[in-house]
Parts: C-alpha cells; sequence; structure tokens
C-alpha cells in the first residue's frame, strides 16, 4: 500500500506571523519555519501502519518553494520512505484552487493508495483542501477524523459533531483529513536523520505536472486589496463610583456583547 501525507512548511505559531504588504503573501522571514504540526500527526498516522505492515509505503508531499527543502525532509527523517516536493517560482502565491489541482497532479504521477492530510494548516487555515483533492482524483473523502482505522482495502475512523459522534468509512483508493484529536508525532532520531540523507527526495515543476504557464494565472484568486492589521485601542477603563455595574452593563449592550 502506497501512503501519501501531505506536508507544509508554516512560519512557527509561537514567532511573529506578518504579511508583505506589497505582495499580500506571508512574510516567511518574520519568523522561523517548521514542519506545521497537524501535518506531523498526519504522518504519525501513516507511519504507525507502515510499522505495522511490511508492504506499506510512505510519501511524503509538499507544494513548498525551494528553500522549504530542509523542512520537508524531516519527513523523511521521521520515518517516510520518500519525499515529493513541488517547487515552482510561477505557483507562489497560489490560491487553494490552484494547490489542490498542483497537488491533485502530482498525487496521479507518483500513485496512491491513501492521501492523509491534516484538516486545516496553522497558517491559511482554509480546511478544505482534501475535500478539494479527492473531487479531482475522483475517489472517496472523509475529513475530520479523530480516529482512523485501515486496512488493505479501506479506512474508517470518526468524526465529532456538536452534539453526536459520527463513525465514517471509505474503500481505497481515499482522501482522509485528521485532527489534533490524534497522536502527537514521533521524534526524528539520529539514525532516521542521517537514512534521510539517502531516501529518494523528488522535486517537480509545474511543468513536470502538465500544469501550463497560463494556467498560473488564470486559476489565482484575485486581491483588491490588503492593509496592515490596526494595531489594538486603548480598551475603556471604568471607576466603580456607585454605578459601576450600570455602566459596565450599558458598554456591553452598546457593543452588542449581551
Amino acid at each position: 500500500m502506497k501512503i501519501i501525507v501531505l506536508v507544509k512548511e508554516v512560519p512557527d505559531t509561537y514567532g511573529d506571523r506578518k504579511l508583505d504588504l506589497e505582495t499580500g503573501l506571508a512574510d516567511r522571514a518574520a519568523s522561523e519555519a517548521v514542519l506545521d504540526e497537524i501535518g506531523e500527526r498526519a504522518l504519525e498516522v501513516a507511519l504507525s501502519f507502515a510499522d505495522a505492515h511490511d508492504d506499506a509505503e510512505v510519501v511524503v508531499m509538499s507544494m513548498a518553494p525551494e528553500t522549504a527543502a530542509p523542512t520537508i525532509r524531516k519527513g523523511l527523517a521521521m520515518g517516510a520512505a520518500a519525499a515529493v516536493h513541488i517547487a515552482d517560482p510561477g505557483l507562489a502565491g497560489a490560491d487553494l484552487g490552484l494547490t489542490a489541482r498542483v497537488l491533485a497532479a502530482a498525487i496521479r504521477r507518483t500513485g496512491f493508495d491513501l492521501v492523509i492530510a491534516g484538516n486545516l494548516s496553522t497558517d491559511g487555515s482554509g480546511g478544505v483542501l482534501p475535500a478539494m483533492l479527492a473531487e479531482l482524483l475522483d475517489v472517496p473523502n472523509a475529513t475530520a477524523l479523530s480516529s482512523i482505522e485501515i486496512t488493505a482495502d479501506s479506512v474508517s475512523g470518526t468524526r465529532s459533531a456538536d452534539d453526536a459522534t459520527m463513525r465514517v468509512s471509505a474503500t481505497l483508493p481515499a482522501v482522509v483529513s485528521i485532527t489534533e484529536a490524534m497522536p502527537s508525532a514521533r521524534f526524528p532520531n539520529f539514525k532516521g536523520i542521517m537514512a534521510a540523507k539517502k531516501k529518494p527526495f523528488e522535486t517537480l515543476t509545474a511543468a513536470d505536472l502538465g500544469v501550463e504557464p497560463h494556467d498560473l494565472s488564470v486559476a489565482m484568486s484575485i486581491m483588491t486589496a490588503i492593509a496592515e492589521k490596526p494595531a489594538r485601542a486603548a480598551g475603556l477603563k471604568v471607576t466603580d463610583e456607585g454605578d459601576g455595574g450600570t455602566r459596565i452593563a450599558e458598554y456591553l449592550v452598546e457593543n452588542r456583547l449581551v
């Protein structure tokens, strides 16, 4: 079984997050770049299955700038057998639609039985990419799984809702996404880090995947304006002179907080 795990390089959640006000893209130099934690959890799901099944092959895949290669290699150090990195300057700033088309083409090229992704990334938080991929690949999709079981011909799991827990399943090939309810990822050890240097690492361009240059421009969303987030204004200080409760209630009503 071949399992493709989608991973993504994102700005460290503990660092600053800023937008480039000229391009509207994330300023990736503003903080340290790391492998998204939800992608690591997805990889842990695949590696745990591979640990128990010798015929399972885990491939990490990412669409990211060339500079993201060392971050993607962390997936190899964790235990993935191979990596596919789609790196093309023409894909900078790609919207979800174009990203899904490119990744779907790469997944078809690589071959797959199961695609595992996080339910949403910590930078874009789109949350729709797994479903878009399933549509483009014409396979079943099970989203936001808080538990997962993989067999030779199917995948199943539970999805939590506000008032219920649903049990869902799909026959393979399929695309699934998992939530942070899944176990944390393992840490790469020294042996894994050294082994990662010799594992297959394929770098592809949009042309390699049959995405024509003109597609890169017409498929993108149009940004009409961008501005820096305003500085937080000073709050209202209420001094209790016997009417503090009334003034606070009036403030809450005025700002539609009650």
